[in-house]
């Protein structure tokens, strides 16, 4: 059979932008609803550490932030294996054992990661003294992480299955799997803060609550892995012991990148909360509301991205360049155009927003309630260069090209970005609302320097050297 004959599970190349995009949304539809369903669970957690007082929210607050930015490092790392796989996919029929042998070593490196990290953990109350925490919230923000150091491997692991079984062209279980969490988590929290039917432990037992969740989906993608008969066919649990040496430098070599540009993403909007602290109280708390409203918004294009990876890489694999360019351009446009429709609804809204956080009757909340409707009007601005340079690094992922990406975020976020945060925030009379400029012009240098790479993606030799088929 020819060697860039396609998969049977994947469909033909598509003969116009609408089937294209139909495919996409196929594909994208159930990842955003995945990522938003995650986004709920760690709303819910707040909710429940708000009712037992300031310093355990503080602390668990603190303990999720860490906890959260270095287990999606860890997926981040393993997420390599999509490109890899739907490579694989579109470039010949009977890629079984390409398939398994990527999954594996995504899970043995990931796994692998998560060694340092635990240790990390569990040195996490150290960590927050040298970084000048209070020695309370410190404290037990690091009980809050012993609980949930098993909870690395087992995100981690949850976190390379959702993406590889999208990659195999089963989106659907993500959503159904983070759905199934989402009641673990509201439950466990139910019962272990609270003491229903167990004894009440706070702030542990909403880390308990955690670690059960991401149990659950650990075990639940793999039930699914066995029991679903187009995820079966590929026997991705077969010799699992296996180390495959070359595969796992593969993973590696793009995982890093992939890893560190979510990290310096995650990382800039954490230094934005430490300079908004630095301003003031008042400008705290209204970047925290504006910023979790941009946060939900922006989980729609990291799943585009997230798809895009895949549907270009199918493409890529393929060595159909005119299908490249018309998955990798019909993601782009999906994405900078629903932004579009979340940027035009805080433009008009904003307030509407803002209440749904906080009281605006209750006059102690007025200066609150006016910084975040003044930071959702920079919002709405971001949010279009935001999903731009999102799907921007999803479709160059595709193509396998994630180092040069990794340091045009370097460069965007921290040194455009994060420098204008300072110099707007600190040096002019828009402090709260030019930390927020700030953050716009670093994403939207990184949206320029993306897209100007994927439009010279043949020029800069990013494309397959095998003939189109």
């Amino acid at each position: 059979m020819d060697s860039h004959s396609k998969s049977p599970l994947v469909a033909p190349p598509p003969p116009s932008w609408g089937v294209e995009i139909t495919s996409l949304l196929r594909l994208s539809g159930p990842l955003v609803g995945s990522n938003l369903l995650q986004m709920s669970i760690a709303a819910v957690d707040v909710i429940f550490m708000a009712q037992l007082g300031a310093n355990d929210l503080a602390a668990a607050t603190l303990g999720a932030y860490l906890f959260n930015l270095v287990s999606y490092a860890l997926i981040g790392l393993g997420s390599a294996a999509a490109p890899l796989i739907a490579a694989e996919l579109g470039r010949r029929a009977h890629a079984v054992r390409e398939v398994r042998r990527s999954f594996r070593m995504a899970m043995w490196v990931a796994g692998l990661g998560a060694i340092p990290v635990m240790i990390l953990l569990w040195q996490s109350e150290q960590l927050f003294l040298l970084l000048g925490q209070d020695p309370l919230i410190a404290r037990r923000a690091g009980w809050f992480l012993l609980v949930l150091i098993p909870a690395v491997p087992l995100a981690a692991a949850a976190g390379v299955m959702r993406i590889v079984a999208a990659a195999l062209g089963r989106p659907g279980w993500a959503f159904l799997v983070t759905g199934f969490a989402l009641i673990v988590d509201v439950v466990a929290n139910w019962a272990f803060v609270f003491g229903h039917g167990v004894p009440a432990l706070g702030l542990v037992g909403s880390a308990l609550a955690n670690l059960l969740s991401f149990a659950g989906m650990a075990l639940a993608y793999g039930i699914i892995f066995t029991a679903d008969r187009r995820l079966r066919r590929y026997r991705l649990f077969g010799r699992w012991w296996r180390v495959e040496g070359s595969r796992a430098r593969e993973i590696v070599r793009l995982g890093l990148p992939i890893m560190a540009t979510w990290m310096l993403e995650g990382g800039l909007f954490g230094a934005a909360a430490i300079l908004m602290g630095l301003i003031g109280v008042a400008e705290m708390a209204a970047h925290a509301i504006a910023l979790n409203i941009a946060a939900f918004a922006f989980q729609i294009p990291f799943g585009i991205a997230q798809a895009a990876t895949v549907r270009v890489g199918l493409a890529f694999g393929s060595g159909d360049r005119v299908w490249i360019a018309r998955a990798g351009n019909a993601a782009l446009a999906l994405g900078i155009g629903i932004m579009g429709v979340t940027a035009s609804i805080m433009w008009m809204a904003p307030h509407w927003l803002v209440t749904l956080y906080v009281d605006p009757t209750d006059p102690a909340n007025a200066p609150v309630v006016a910084l975040a409707v003044r930071f959702l009007a920079v919002a709405a601005v971001f949010q279009l260069v935001d999903g731009a340079q999102a799907v921007g690094a999803g479709v160059l992922r595709g193509l396998q090209d994630t180092r040069v990406p990794m340091m045009m975020a370097l460069f965007g976020y921290w040194i455009i970005g994060f420098c204008c945060s300072v110099a707007l925030g600190f040096a002019t009379p828009m402090r709260g609302v030019g930390v927020w400029w700030g953050l716009a012009i670093g994403l939207l240098a990184v949206a320029l320097m993306l897209g100007a790479r994927w439009k010279r993606r043949e020029t800069l030799q990013l494309l397959p050297s095998y003939p189109m088929t």
